[in-house]
């Protein structure tokens, strides 16, 4: 009762960001290989092509929450989709790193915008015992957004300027969204803090499809009339224990990036060619697995929070995260490839290699024979000075040297893709989905766009930190034990999410923020 078909289709409908969102953000993997021979982008200007949606979306993170509580979380979310299809048509004439750097800018402030407020919109019309599952439906539409990025960069791989249809399949999905919000009504709590009792009194209504929503109005408007009263500084005051609400947010949102999953995400296909995938076709199909283990795993974790729990999911999740780590950075010791000289030693031609030692390129969608001469493989050692000598002697391509199968024995590509894939899988049951369903409650509603943007900024400028590091780094340590350090803050988030994260199946919006009021 009070979840029927019009609270569910409002959800769905604005929970399509999180579908936007992980499409932009899995879409990179693959349409870098081709933008990247298309444009001649050195190894610096893909690590920022892949960090400029960063930068946009920790801009509008910092400024959305401003937007959210003023104008409301249904225009937010429409102008955030009119964004997103802006800056996808930026990008389809696109011949220059510039405009490239410009057009994928403003994705990042849509899908963050957009990520906020949608968040905040499904868990202010969910009723109290469907939050957990609506909530959820975004996280599941961000992990099938993700899995639809991989289709396609598989799909257009070998089609000639391929990433821009990969870019322009978003646009009538933006456009559709931004229509079909247009015609939703706004969130019931929004416009009792615009003191329109009468407008919310009748969304209510229709949202709990009944003749009679006065109770439940009431109960807003109580709970609102002290958290209307909110300044962004009590943010950080001990008033209603607003400062430790505010830590657990930020410390939750610390954990979902240093646990190591967005830079799998970014740099999926690299790392896959680093455990023994060696051609491209092969690691954007390992990647395709990746999004479907996402998917499968999400599924559980949003049809069942309400019955299990957020904490529950939450301890599972970082549990089982902690176990694959250390697996995937044993079995990392003993594969001796650093896949940062993946990046470095690939020259345009190199990006399409249909499999290992084969010299046949793709260059602007036009096959072109190599001709690997003693002095160029010469030049690329003096370049390259980690690049296989014996492969060099050999005469082989340059990925191929990197990336033999030989190189790399098959029971430990096979663990390292098994460890990974069950790495996915609890990230997906646990810090995926949980903790911004967790964001979307813990905060009074008067401040709650500002409480998520803030959290959401802490989120993004760490993703951004660590995108721009993670191949510095790895190159520094080894992935071996960049999966250690992960394996050590999954423990830290397990221990945290015990100690701090506060159980709210089956409560409501005001009696969370009551219980944590105290």
């Amino acid at each position: 009762s009070g979840c029927g078909t019009f609270t569910f289709l409002s959800s769905a409908v604005a929970a399509i960001s999180g579908l936007l969102m992980g499409y932009e953000l899995g879409l990179i993997s693959g349409a870098l290989l081709q933008m990247s021979s298309t444009l001649a982008l050195s190894c610096k200007e893909q690590e920022i092509v892949v960090s400029s949606l960063l930068i946009g979306a920790l801009f509008a993170s910092l400024s959305g929450g401003f937007l959210i509580d003023q104008f409301g979380r249904r225009l937010a979310i429409i102008i955030a989709s009119s964004l997103l299809v802006l800056g996808s048509l930026v990008l389809l004439p696109c011949e220059s790193y510039g405009v490239l750097i410009v057009g994928r800018i403003a994705i990042g402030i849509s899908i963050s915008l957009s990520s906020i407020a949608t968040c905040v919109y499904i868990a202010e019309i969910a009723p109290q015992h469907r939050r957990g599952l609506l909530v959820s439906l975004n996280e599941l539409m961000i992990v099938i957004g993700i899995l639809l990025a991989y289709i396609s960069n598989y799909a257009f791989a070998r089609v000639p300027h391929g990433w821009k249809y990969m870019f322009g399949f978003v646009i009538p999905l933006g456009a559709l969204q931004a229509v079909a919000m247009y015609f939703l009504p706004p969130s019931p709590r929004f416009l009792v803090m615009k003191n329109n009792d009468e407008a919310a009194r009748k969304v209510l209504e229709r949202l709990r499809e009944t003749s009679d929503a006065t109770k439940e109005l009431t109960v807003i408007k109580s709970s609102l009339k002290e958290e209307h009263q909110y300044s962004f500084l009590d943010l950080f005051r001990s008033k209603n224990n607003m400062r430790a609400r505010m830590l657990v947010g930020l410390a939750l949102v610390f954990f979902v990036q240093t646990t190591g999953q967005p830079n799998i995400l970014f740099y999926a296909s690299t790392v896959l060619k680093s455990v023994g995938f060696q051609s491209n076709e092969a690691a954007s199909s390992a990647s395709t697995g990746v999004g479907v283990v996402k998917v499968i795993s999400t599924v559980p974790a949003t049809f069942f929070v309400d019955q299990v729990g957020s904490k529950t999911f939450l301890c599972i999740g970082s549990s089982v995260m902690a176990i694959s780590l250390v697996t995937m950075g044993l079995v990392n010791r003993n594969i001796h490839v650093n896949f940062t000289n993946v990046c470095r030693s690939q020259s345009p031609e190199d990006f399409f290699l249909q499999r290992p030692g084969n010299l046949t390129g793709v260059i602007n969608g036009s096959l072109k024979e190599l001709i690997v001469s003693p002095e160029r493989l010469s030049s690329d050692a003096q370049r390259s000075p980690g690049l296989n000598r014996t492969a060099l002697a050999g005469g082989k391509s340059r990925t191929g040297s990197l990336m033999e199968s030989e190189e790399v024995p098959v029971v430990l590509k096979w663990l390292s893709l098994a460890s990974l894939l069950v790495y996915v899988a609890a990230f997906s049951i646990g810090l995926g989905p949980m903790s911004w369903l967790v964001l979307s409650e813990i905060f009074p509603g008067g401040i709650r766009g500002r409480a998520m943007a803030l959290t959401s900024s802490m989120n993004w400028g760490i993703n951004l930190l660590i995108s721009l590091t993670f191949l510095t780094v790895t190159e520094l340590i080894g992935l071996s034990w960049v999966c250690f350090i992960y394996t050590i803050m999954s423990l830290a988030s397990l221990a945290f999410v015990i100690v701090f994260i506060p159980e709210t199946k089956g409560c409501s919006l005001e009696q969370i923020s009551m219980e944590l009021a105290k």
